[in-house]
């Protein structure tokens, strides 16, 4: 059988179950929040409906990412403001998508031809150190909480923040144990080394990364080092591979760094992005998109900038290169702790064969001719993390937990 034969087979039998897409976001950034046309082609976005299908999406953890800068107050209703947008995309496509909380909710979505809708809060800010705010996301469906984002939180170190904490504080501890408790599932992307290796040790549950690369091969704070990949394999968790050029590429991380530098210099902000508002209560999402789509028009490159990008060319990263890092993971972990997050629409490009949600079938096929098997392929595409989910359920329904009071 050739390779894409046995890729199409593979994700016939184990559809992608991805760990991160922040279409919310760019749909809060580029659409008002509104969910319209998803079901047509979207060029702006990574994501749509005819994408996901192409690329034989079957599960997928939506990131309800709200930057780590807010103040936590304001994190906790941008967070839920999230959660709506995903809750409102499955009720505009219900034989599309369709809320899974669970393992077996998961496989009764795909196997009804539907994406199952997992939801990911992307940092412990959204939290406001509250465990009530915790267990209402729980009820809400949120399945995993990543620690930290870009900064620390005060119970958490973050990899791209000054170290504070050290790692975990007895609350941090505190809060991946009642993640445990709850079956929501700790994310260490984003993470600290210090921070992964005090969940790994407290964690009674398997843990994941939703979407970060292997540091053996690229030396970046977001990347996950060989001796926490050997923690993870000890742990059951998953790292779930990302497709993010400057976590696969060394050139493509230190052009961003060079980039970000040279916008200091030129007294403009090293990240052009802002927070973008929800739509006020009798505005309508339409309204808001056009007034973004405006401000976006009226704000061009700033030409000593772009004089710096015509001079500096970006580095291009193959899927190769992505693969190299799902193959360096699987001497380090093994086959059995492998899945794929690609964070699609949370950053501005991909590797070109891998530029958009449509694109699995080709890295599953780049495997294939490496020499993976069937097994290997279907675990790394949904049966790695469905074993996680499952994992983590029967640990919540542990009856060793403290009744709260």
């Amino acid at each position: 059988m050739n390779a894409d034969a046995l890729a199409e087979q593979v994700l016939t039998a184990m559809p992608v179950i991805d760990g991160h897409n922040d279409l919310p976001v760019a749909l809060r950034a580029r659409a008002g929040s509104g969910v319209d046309g998803l079901d047509r082609h979207r060029p702006e976005l990574h994501t749509d409906i005819p994408r996901l299908r192409a690329g034989r999406v079957g599960g997928q953890f939506w990131s309800v990412y709200v930057p780590s800068h807010l103040p936590e107050p304001e994190a906790v209703v941008a967070t839920l403001e999230q959660i709506d947008a995903v809750y409102r995309l499955a009720d505009a496509y219900p034989e599309t998508f369709a809320i899974a909380c669970t393992a077996a909710e998961v496989q009764r979505a795909i196997r009804g031809g539907r994406i199952a809708s997992l939801i990911g809060v992307e940092g412990g800010h959204s939290l406001a150190g509250s465990l009530g705010v915790l267990r209402g996301l729980a009820r809400l469906g949120v399945r995993y909480v990543t620690l930290t984002h870009n900064d620390n939180t005060a119970w958490a170190d973050s990899a791209t923040d000054a170290p504070a904490t050290g790692g975990l504080s007895d609350t941090g501890r505190a809060i991946v144990a009642e993640l445990n408790r709850l079956g929501i599932l700790v994310d260490l992307s984003h993470t600290a080394a210090s921070t992964q290796r005090d969940a790994l040790a407290v964690s009674a549950a398997p843990v994941i990364y939703s979407h970060s690369c292997a540091r053996g091969l690229n030396d970046h704070p977001r990347n996950v080092g060989d001796d926490e990949l050997r923690l993870l394999k000890t742990n059951g968790g998953v790292l779930q591979l990302t497709f993010v050029p400057a976590f696969v590429s060394a050139d493509v991380a230190a052009w961003t760094a060079e980039a970000a530098a040279e916008r200091v210099r030129l007294g403009l902000p090293a990240v052009p992005w802002t927070w973008p508002r929800a739509p006020r209560p009798g505005e309508s999402d339409a309204d808001l998109a056009a007034e973004q789509a405006a401000a976006a028009d009226a704000a061009p490159v700033e030409p000593r900038f772009a004089k710096w990008l015509a001079e500096h060319p970006r580095p291009e990263v193959s899927l190769a290169q992505v693969a190299d890092h799902v193959e360096h993971a699987r001497e380090v972990v093994g086959p059995a702790h492998l899945g794929l997050g690609g964070d699609y629409d949370g950053v501005d490009w991909f590797p070109a064969d891998l530029a958009d949600v449509s694109g699995y079938p080709r890295l599953l096929a780049e495997l294939a001719r490496r020499g993976w098997s069937t097994a290997e392929l279907e675990g790394l595409t949904g049966r790695n993390i469905l074993r996680v989910l499952r994992d983590a359920e029967d640990v919540a329904a542990s009856p060793l937990w403290p009744t709260l009071g």
